[in-house]
């Protein structure tokens, strides 16, 4: 049973190991470049947001409210955009990347441009490097190995959290090390987490199709996800930048 289970880590590490860009159908643009930001554009995010779609793939913005609940489930069936200005004295010259969910780069491509203007050089040389990107032809192979290796154990931990929360009283307090919250079952598809020492409603959570993972409403309006893990409630929250941190409510 050990060897069988080597193998398929193995066997499952080798077929990620391959993912191209053209495996993905998501691939995310934030709203800003941390190289290319305000005034410095350059229009940038647009082009390349045309060449994408025109190329069959499906962008995705850093707010994750607007996105299909396949990619949702999903994380890793996204690659995240990067735009670097690899600066030159003579040559607007940049490096595009993608990125998967583990971080590690799937694309890096250069693009060199001898216009000197910042704004039609910097898309000059956008455009040499996406020239490199093949069609979208997503594939369904890592996520169908990892299914077959991994849902029974997955399904019944989310279960077990499940039954674990809903056997309990309707009013269960949760606490983040920094805040404390209760969690008020509405029905069977959503609760509320209230604030402790206010009432004030932090968070609604909705469910999804996928079992454990809820579509979460905060209290300042941002959307995000969230899930159980551990018996614990999860959620994704939103930093200024663009990016998530893991915030972890462990039930009291």
């Amino acid at each position: 049973m050990k060897n069988i289970t080597i193998f398929l880590f193995v066997f499952l590490f080798a077929v990620v190991k391959a993912q191209t860009v053209s495996d993905y159908k998501y691939i995310v643009i934030p709203a800003e470049f941390n190289d290319f930001k305000d005034n410095k554009a350059y229009g940038l995010s647009n082009l390349l947001e045309k060449s994408l779609k025109a190329k069959k793939y499906t962008v995705l913005s850093s707010t994750k409210n607007d996105w299909p609940s396949d990619a949702l489930m999903n994380p890793c069936s996204i690659l995240n955009t990067d735009l670097l200005n690899d600066k030159s004295m003579f040559r607007n010259k940049l490096i595009l990347q993608f990125k998967d969910c583990n971080n590690k780069v799937v694309f890096n491509e250069k693009g060199s441009s001898m216009i000197k203007e910042f704004e039609p050089g910097f898309q000059d040389a956008l455009k040499q490097t996406l020239v490199k990107i093949p069609v979208s032809n997503p594939t369904t192979t890592v996520n169908k190995i990892a299914e077959t290796t991994s849902t029974e154990p997955i399904k019944k931990q989310l279960q077990d959290s499940k039954e674990t929360i809903l056997q309990t009283s309707n009013f269960v307090r949760y606490s983040n090390g920094t805040i404390s919250v209760q969690k008020i079952q509405i029905d069977n598809s959503q609760f509320i987490l209230v604030d402790g020492n206010s009432s004030v409603p932090f968070a609604t959570l909705k469910s999804t199709t996928k079992e454990g993972v809820f579509r979460v409403k905060l209290g300042s309006g941002e959307s995000t996800i969230g899930y159980y893990e551990n018996a614990n409630i999860v959620i994704e929250m939103p930093k200024a930048n663009g990016d998530y941190i893991k915030e972890v409510f462990a039930a009291k």
